[in-house]
């Protein structure tokens, strides 16, 4: 069966773009009641940028300052977000949820949105097509390149039990607003490990064998902007991250009609038992996969070295067989990247020793 997938379904792009946010949503504002809320990365609450003095809340909206620091989205931050709103606001919907961040804070405008109009805790909704009713209108305002939350139809949730989705056609946002100046502060390794999972989307989706003639035209030239982006001199860095921004967005499409593969499997167990962001989870997993995806596995490893970005090395040394376990339990749940990367017969190739065995090279 063909996927009938939705898209977002407006996207301002450019230098500058972030200027637009104001006017975009004076569309939502009908009536004196209507009010926005704004989940902001609490990385700027204290003015590292100047993203707080821009964001264009007016006097009945709410700022949420997101904290994602130490942690990746939960189900209970989500239950506490949207209990917070619909107190403070008498159960009166929001005109829109804005998320202002890197892919955590999106991940979690997302799931905000969809659960301020659907009962119970988040966790209920962790899987495909589990939400039973659409949210409210909810746009994506990217602040770091690479994570693809700004186009995919999942918010990743880490429950009591599980990291994984809410997956489906509402989770999508309904405006994006990319702008590669709001990039332009990110530090070095922040940068690296979010882009790269940009170049791993890519990488995943066209070597899986639900690859397809549209997946592969968004992977492909998604791929080659993030080969310019970390091995190409010459560039400015406002180039690098306008490139790297727009690898972001069509390396998203480009798994939202194939899927991500071994690498994400393995970076959910990482990120379930020891709490490493995705980024980084991403690429202490891809750097033991040169028997998954070979020469990519050689070029990422050159990319560092351009970077002199440091990689974590040895950390299985200090988990116990336990936690490895555990890890393998959450990897080898993810059947649907283990079809794409292996084949529908992947069972019958890998196994449980096999897994672990990657898990103790890290």
């Amino acid at each position: 069966m063909f996927k009938n997938f939705k898209s977002v379904e407006r996207c301002v792009i450019g230098k500058g773009a972030f200027g637009q946010l104001d006017e975009i949503l004076s569309k939502r504002r009908n009536t004196s009641e209507d009010y926005i809320v704004f989940i902001v990365d609490k990385v700027f609450e204290n003015g590292l940028t100047n993203i707080k003095s821009r964001v264009p809340s007016k006097n009945n909206d709410i700022v949420i300052w997101a904290d994602v620091n130490d942690h990746e989205p939960t189900t209970e931050q989500v239950d506490e977000i949207r209990d917070s709103i619909l107190a403070q606001k008498k159960n009166q919907l929001p005109a829109g949820v804005v998320g202002i961040g890197g892919g955590s804070v999106m991940d979690i405008a997302k799931a905000t949105s969809l659960m301020l109009c659907n009962e119970g805790s988040s966790q209920l909704y962790q899987g495909l097509n589990l939400v039973k009713k659409p949210g409210v209108w909810h746009c994506g305002v990217p602040t770091i390149a690479g994570t693809g939350a700004e186009v995919s139809m999942t918010a990743v949730l880490t429950g009591p039990t599980k990291k994984l989705g809410l997956k489906c056609d509402w989770t999508i946002f309904d405006q994006i607003v990319l702008d590669p100046e709001l990039v332009a502060d990110v530090p070095t390794d922040q940068w690296f490990y979010t882009g790269m999972d940009s170049y791993i989307h890519c990488v995943e989706s066209l070597t899986g064998t639900l690859n397809n003639e549209f997946s592969r035209a968004f992977g492909e030239k998604a791929l080659i902007l993030c080969q310019e982006v970390y091995m190409k001199d010459g560039l400015t860095q406002l180039e690098r991250d306008e490139k790297l921004m727009i690898a972001s967005y069509m390396g998203g499409l480009s798994l939202t009609y194939s899927e991500v593969g071994v690498c994400h499997a393995l970076s959910y167990g990482l990120s379930y038992v020891f709490g490493y962001r995705h980024g980084i989870a991403n690429c202490i997993a891809f750097d033991v996969l040169e028997d998954y995806y070979g020469s990519y596995v050689d070029e990422f490893r050159a990319m560092i070295k351009k970077h002199n970005v440091t990689l974590p090395k040895n950390l299985a040394k200090t988990w116990t067989e336990a936690e490895i376990q555990k890890m393998v339990d959450i990897t080898i749940a993810l059947e649907h990247m283990w079809n794409h990367a292996v084949g529908k017969d992947w069972k019958q190739k890998v196994t449980r020793e096999q897994i672990a065995a990657l898990f103790r090279r890290m």
